[in-house]
């Protein structure tokens, strides 16, 4: 008795999943091998090192799920999570959200990242449905301030500081 191809596919659908994962492990690191990097100016660790662990990771992942398939390992079915699925979306939380980000796309430039990502983090609690007045931009404030000292002062990726570039 034979299996239908339909049949033996669905049963391995995992296989796209690792050819997927696999592609995606090629793709990062042809263009991690492909970067233009003076050794001599940045030392042993430059910017292709996290592409290259990322890469290869994606590549031991793919071939490990896809010697699991073969092994007949399956993912679980979905066991359903607390959700109604026929409950209509809440596009109201989707608006909300888009146009916080939408403002800090257009307030980052004239107001700089502390401001805006304040803002940012301030509209995206209260948009997920946070009604803390007092706490809610303490913590944005907070938030925001480590966000652009890690990134602008640890990290050396400058942030548009806006007005209080002289401050910070």
């Amino acid at each position: 008795m034979t299996t239908e191809p339909k049949t033996r596919l669905k049963d391995r659908s995992e296989l796209g999943v690792s050819a997927l994962l696999l592609l995606l492990g090629v793709l990062v690191l042809t263009d991690a091998l492909t970067l233009d990097v003076d050794v001599s100016a940045r030392g042993p660790v430059g910017p292709a090192t996290v592409p290259l662990l990322v890469g290869c990771g994606l590549l031991v992942v793919a071939v490990l799920l896809a010697v699991d398939v073969f092994h007949g390992g399956r993912g679980e079915a979905e066991g359903g999570e607390d959700i109604d699925l026929d409950a209509p979306a809440d596009w109201r939380t989707v608006l909300l959200l888009v146009g916080v980000f939408l403002g800090f796309a257009v307030l980052i430039g004239p107001l700089g990242f502390p401001v805006s990502g304040a803002l940012l983090f301030w509209g995206a609690a209260y948009a997920l449905g946070s009604r803390h007045p007092a706490r809610d931009p303490l913590l944005a404030a907070v938030l925001s301030l480590l966000t652009y000292g890690v990134f602008d002062r640890l990290l050396g990726v400058p942030l548009p500081g806006g007005p209080l570039m002289g401050v910070l």
